[in-house]
């Protein structure tokens, strides 16, 4: 019943915010007739406020017939969950988000939304809270959530803004690459490092990647390996 777009990045550098998933996006509303869609601005990139945040989507759909409406601004965020037609998840902090998001008790709501297949789009920590837990953002710690359990629409995690090692980088810290193969001395969950510009498309038991990159996926005590477009993720979750 799931209908996701998982999306490492809202923005392509040299593009407008959401514009290279707009096309997808509005062919699933004109699809399934959505009007309205639910913004969640929690994760506040920069610490910006959650209107400036909705205002910014807003923006995006603003030669649209969508109306796009906070979560932040209705007295009971669950019922504006179940009652929504369709959510977006915007990028930011995934602390920040995941510790919202448990707070108020949503996270349980927002999973079993999901599942009954509301159509759900995430970008960067919208798409973090997707995998069985947040263990792969890398965003800074800046405050603690109850639980790094999020949502486990999908059986792995997911690193956006994946990025190849530069070899001609004089950089000494760690690579992500070795990042991720920290997280599995502790964790046997496959992580899929989504580059910018591709996006995972959740169709029922399809999980396909789309745009213009491979992906890299890594498995504890195995080698990473590339994946192509159109490669089904689901395999990772058996």
């Amino acid at each position: 019943m799931r209908n996701m777009i998982i999306a490492s990045t809202s923005t392509i550098h040299g593009t407008d915010y959401l514009s290279y998933l707009l096309p997808e996006v509005l062919e699933v509303f004109q699809e399934k007739q959505i009007k309205n869609l639910l913004f969640i601005p929690y994760a506040r990139p920069g610490g910006i406020s959650h209107d400036t945040y909705t205002n910014k989507v807003k923006t995006a759909f603003k030669n649209t017939i969508i109306e796009v409406e906070g979560i932040h601004e209705y007295e009971n965020p669950a019922e504006a969950i179940q009652n929504a037609e369709a959510i977006f998840t915007g990028g930011g902090n995934t602390f920040v988000l995941v510790k919202m998001l448990h707070d108020l008790d949503l996270m349980n709501v927002l999973r079993k939304q999901i599942y009954t297949g509301i159509f759900y789009v995430g970008t960067s920590a919208g798409s973090n809270i997707c995998g069985l837990n947040m263990r792969n953002t890398n965003d800074m710690p800046i405050v603690m959530p109850s639980s790094f359990k999020t949502t486990g629409a999908i059986g792995y995690n997911i690193n956006a803004h994946y990025l190849d090692p530069d070899p001609s980088s004089t950089h000494m810290g760690e690579t992500r690459e070795e990042r991720i193969k920290e997280f599995h001395c502790y964790n046997n969950l496959p992580v899929v490092g989504l580059r910018e510009g591709s996006f995972i498309r959740v169709k029922g038991k399809e999980e396909l990647l789309k745009g213009k990159h491979t992906a890299r996926v890594f498995t504890k005590d195995n080698d990473p390996f590339e994946v192509p477009t159109d490669y089904n993720f689901a395999e990772l979750s058996h």
